[in-house]
């Protein structure tokens, strides 16, 4: 073979590779592109781009009565692209920089103009896409900024960025704190209806797609989400915001005035069941007291004598005696201890009477003689009674009752059974002591408490909530009728007489006072008491049932003296402030002006009206009203049914109460009354639409 040969052989081997490699490599661009191109081009999406959750905005929680207890408002990040379109000039941008400077230095009032001037100027030498500006800024703010230099180019021209976020409020403070809660990442549950309820207040959130800029930030591709969050629903609670007002100023007042520890108010509605109002203090310095536990759900403690009504019903339930069966009182000896009345007098009374007095001496030699040979007999009325269990609240946190039986470990066959007919060796919680004397206010009708009515979405039920029946009747009408007459009879001779007997309107209920265990060390080493008032009222016709406990008082320690004056100053402004149950007629003098109202609920209206007196002229669906000699003529309102009504002017409660009724869903926006709202009055938009109405 020829030189020249085997040169132009080893050219073509040499082409020939060159060849194979070349296909080699189109056929791996091609692979690459075709075959593995969706892989590599999610690993690269996913290193700089990213859905982010965005949460939902929860829902409301409302009082019985429509005011809002807590509520989500939107409040704002604020952000600049700095290379937005309107000031890619320098020209641009040097001329309006220093004008934004001054707005903001002059609107936060937190840095110099000059500081504001060089920060922005820093992020556009450094090409900032995501330059933070402000956090926390509420939406009333917002409408203000939009107006500044540079961010008043328009939604893309500005560079002006809006990361919105939901912050969670309550309009009244401190008002029921503990019933309605808070949910956040340390607590698993949550805490009140924030917590039991958060299913429904939560929302679905929604999602936004993000790019990763320099130094590792994310900022949102769109302004809009990419999938919207679903609001959540609105809870319609039990509780009465002017009650939970009262029975709080009542109680916090008697803890400061008795320096005590802690103590609780529960006010509920007989027939419903329903929580009116759930008050907890707890001292945390001197004076002063704050809602840090919540005592009436779970603080399990010795009833004292409030038990009572239950040993005294298994007696006459059983018929071991009678209202005017004789007892001895003053002192009672057992194996191992002495039992004595707080007041010690050694008389022979009506079992009636000792009830009232509530001597501890007399109920326990009841029980102990009636009982002793059986005493399963006894607690099986307490266990039929339900009184050992549960009442399966509607919110978290209920304590076990502790209710002992003879088969206990603890069980003393000496000591236990006359202790527990004063109250002693069990633990119930104030609720379930009030539950118990509710269900002799509802002719014995025993039914667990709620706290929530009603869930609603888009202003529309989806859930509706009753109370749950516990015992249809625990003891017969004789005995009931009995029970009922000597806890009348309790404030009108007994031991409740000085401080909560009113002569407007009957009270039924009993005085307790029950010494504490410290801890594991007894009842010996430090004496505490905690004072207790349970009833209800009207006594004639049961609206309302009510409890009052407060631990470890300083001076004066018993129920009457203690927990007494809260009951009286509770139920006479309730007493007061219901028409149905206050039949005391009004007498006004002068009045020759019309009463002012706002727009709103005129059914209501009509009702506080008619009780003053003053007549309505003729009934129709209206809003406004003018005083004529035949009494006053109610005006339509110029809107149609299934239009958007027109809420300017009014307060909350009343925009709330239109714009539900007719079936939107509100969002709430600053405070005061309505200045503005999304969609004009007479609108004809879709049931279920959501419109933000703005108050000042």
């Amino acid at each position: 073979m020829s030189i020249r040969t085997n040169i132009l052989l080893r050219v073509y081997l040499a082409f020939g590779l060159i060849l194979l490699f070349a296909a080699a490599v189109v056929f791996q661009l091609c692979r690459v592109q075709f075959v593995q191109g969706k892989k590599w081009q999610a690993m690269s999406n996913v290193k700089s781009t990213r859905y982010k959750n965005i949460e939902a905005a929860r829902g409301n929680i409302f009082s019985v009565d429509g005011s809002l207890l807590a509520t989500s408002v939107p409040e704002y990040e604020l952000r600049m692209d700095m290379l937005s379109p309107g000031i890619e000039s320098d020209k641009v941008f040097n001329l309006k920089i220093d004008s934004l400077a001054m707005k903001l230095s002059g609107f936060f009032g937190d840095k110099s103009a000059r500081e504001y001037s060089r920060i922005l100027r820093d992020a556009r030498k450094d090409s900032s896409r995501y330059q933070l500006v402000r956090r926390k800024v509420t939406y009333r703010e917002l409408k203000e900024i939009r107006k500044f230099p540079i961010f008043n180019l328009g939604k893309y021209k500005g560079g002006l960025i809006i990361v919105q976020q939901n912050k969670r409020i309550r309009p009244f403070r401190f008002l029921a704190a503990r019933t309605i809660g808070y949910k956040n990442e340390n607590v698993k549950n949550g805490v009140g209806l924030e917590g039991a309820y958060a299913n429904y207040i939560n929302g679905e959130s929604g999602k936004r797609l993000e790019r990763r800029m320099a130094g590792g930030v994310w900022m949102p591709v769109n302004d809009e989400n990419e999938i919207a969050p679903k609001d959540g629903a609105d809870i319609i609670s039990t509780i009465d915001v002017n009650m939970q007002d009262l029975a709080q100023s009542a109680l916090e007042k008697q803890l400061i005035k008795s320096k005590a520890d802690h103590g609780a108010v529960i006010v509920m509605e007989v027939a419903t069941g329903e929580i009116r109002a759930v008050a907890n203090f707890s001292k945390v310095a001197e004076g002063e007291y704050k809602e840090q536990f919540n005592y009436a759900i779970a603080g399990n403690q010795d009833p004292g004598s409030t038990f009572k009504l239950a040993s005294y019903m298994a007696l006459l339930e059983d018929k071991l005696v009678d209202t005017n069966t004789m007892i001895g009182t003053g002192y009672y000896q057992i194996p191992g201890k002495l039992i004595t009345d707080s007041h010690p007098k050694i008389e022979v009374v009506t079992v009636k009477k000792a009830f009232e007095e509530s001597s501890n001496a007399a109920i326990a030699k009841l029980i102990n003689t009636h009982y002793g040979n059986d005493q399963s007999k006894f607690t099986d009325h307490l266990y039929a009674w339900h009184l050992n269990e549960k009442m399966r609240l509607q919110i978290p946190g209920e304590a076990q009752p502790v209710v002992k039986n003879p088969k206990n470990r603890s069980w003393n066959k000496n000591m236990t059974l006359p202790q527990m007919a004063y109250g002693y060796e069990m633990q119930l919680t104030p609720l379930k002591m009030l539950s118990f004397y509710n269900a002799v206010a509802n002719n014995g009708k025993y039914i667990a408490p709620i706290f929530v009515r009603e869930i609603r979405r888009l202003g529309n039920p989806i859930e509706q909530f009753r109370a749950r029946v516990i015992n249809d009747k625990i003891c017969s009408d004789e005995t009931l009728s009995k029970i009922k007459s000597m806890l009348e009879g309790v404030v009108t001779e007994g031991s409740g007489k000085q401080i909560v007997y009113n002569p407007q309107y009957k009270i039924a209920g009993k005085t307790g006072t029950a010494q504490v265990a410290d801890g594991n060390r007894g009842y010996k080493v430090k004496s505490q008491y905690q004072a207790s008032f349970v009833g209800y009222f009207p006594a004639d016709k049961p609206k309302y049932s009510m409890i009052v406990v407060i631990n470890d008082p300083k001076g004066a320690y018993y129920g009457a003296l203690v927990s007494g004056p809260v009951f009286r100053e509770i139920a006479d402004r309730i007493y007061a402030g219901d028409m149905e149950v206050n039949q005391t007629p009004a007498h006004l003098i002068g009045n020759t002006t019309l009463p002012k109202f706002k727009q709103g609920n005129i059914k209501a209206l009509k009702k506080v009206y008619n009780k003053l007196g003053i007549k309505p002229l003729y009934a129709s669906a209206t809003l406004n009203g003018v005083d004529t000699s035949s009494g006053i003529a109610f005006e339509d309102n110029k809107y149609k049914t299934g239009t958007v009504p027109n809420v300017t002017g009014m307060g909350l409660s009343d925009a709330l109460y239109a714009l539900g009724n007719a079936g939107y869903k509100v969002a709430v926006r600053g405070s005061g009354s309505v200045s503005t709202q999304s969609v004009t009055g007479g609108s004809v938009i879709p049931k279920g639409s959501k419109i933000t109405i703005e108050l000042q």
